[in-house]
């Protein structure tokens, strides 16, 4: 995993954005986003990954692959979907299984993008309320397990003054003005 500043210029929201301007790790844990590298089973058995879903309460996972050939004609909204800047109120969790893909989140208060470039053995935790987006990158492929607390689901909020106002906007606000 690697996160850095975005550049924020036009073109390919695939392609990398590098700013050039490394964020350190512990900058991620200021912002409540955890992550974790775990190599990938060979056999199938996850025991590191069971132990962050007992210690975090995640009850059910499945797995997604994302890519053109897999989503067809949907893949090009599928993209602009994951793309537009959100929020959800549970925590998004997403173990990286294959491929690689890059994760935006809203640096606060300054509301740069920080870009975190995930790659096959990559955990990472977005807390509920944390503002975000998701792409590919340029290989065009993902498979990523998903953990879910209660039953799956992914209910986006995309960003407005309505989410602004969310609760769970607020109480992740209130959590890292502590930090």
């Amino acid at each position: 995993m690697r996160a850095y500043y975005l550049d924020d210029l036009p073109g390919d929201q695939r392609a990398p954005h590098d700013s050039g301007e490394i964020v350190d790790l512990a900058v991620l844990d200021k912002f409540g986003v955890l992550h974790w590298h775990i190599p990938v089973s060979t056999n199938g058995q996850y025991p590191e990954i069971d132990a962050v879903a007992r210690e975090r309460d995640y009850k059910n996972r499945d797995v997604i692959t994302i890519t053109k050939e897999g989503l067809g004609e949907l893949y090009e909204s599928k993209l602009k979907m994951f793309y537009e800047e959100h929020m959800h109120e549970d925590e998004e969790i997403r173990y990286i299984l294959d491929g690689s893909g890059y994760f935006d989140v809203r640096e606060h208060p300054t509301d740069s993008w920080i870009r975190i470039a995930v790659s096959a053995g990559d955990l990472i935790v977005l807390p509920a309320g944390i503002y975000h987006r998701f792409t590919l990158d340029q290989r065009n492929v993902i498979k990523a397990m998903r953990l879910f607390k209660d039953e799956p689901k992914w209910t986006p909020y995309n960003r407005d003054a309505t989410t602004d106002a969310n609760p769970h906007r607020q109480l992740y606000l209130k959590a890292i003005s502590v930090n």
